[in-house]
């Protein structure tokens, strides 16, 4: 956490709240903090966790694999599917051997999906989708 105003006591006692899995809200009360800024710093945690899976997570899947696209998050519960507003699409790889990796697409067309699936894919392997 670059350029943050928080002294190096309260950055590793967030850090031991966010471990232990306490809410923001508790975390920013035992650390005497502003919930908001408790919150922002739990987000920018998980930010800097999903980077680090992605860049450091290079599974090939090969065999029989199973993906879909699904929605998840977003403000509006009665919202689904396409229109929903302020949701994230993610795309998931399951394989036979009960591995499993998540990632964050932009839209669920055929051009961010196909470099991923070719990256993430051993050729000849056995595919399953919902899409064709």
């Amino acid at each position: 956490m670059r350029k943050s105003r928080l002294s190096c006591c309260k950055h590793e006692r967030l850090i031991e709240h966010f471990v232990s899995g306490a809410t923001a809200r508790y975390a920013s009360c035992l650390v005497g903090m502003n919930k908001s800024a408790a919150s922002y710093y739990f987000h920018r945690l998980r930010k800097l966790i999903a980077f680090h899976i992605e860049t450091v997570s290079q599974d090939v899947f090969g065999g029989e694999i199973k993906f879909d696209e699904s929605y998840f998050g977003g403000t509006h519960k009665g919202e689904r599917g396409r229109s929903a507003v302020g949701k994230l699409l993610y795309l998931g790889f399951l394989s036979v051997a009960a591995r499993f990796i998540l990632r964050i697409i932009p839209d669920a067309s055929s051009e961010p999906l196909m470099p991923i699936i070719k990256r993430q894919v051993i050729p000849d392997s056995i595919v399953y989708s919902t899409r064709l």
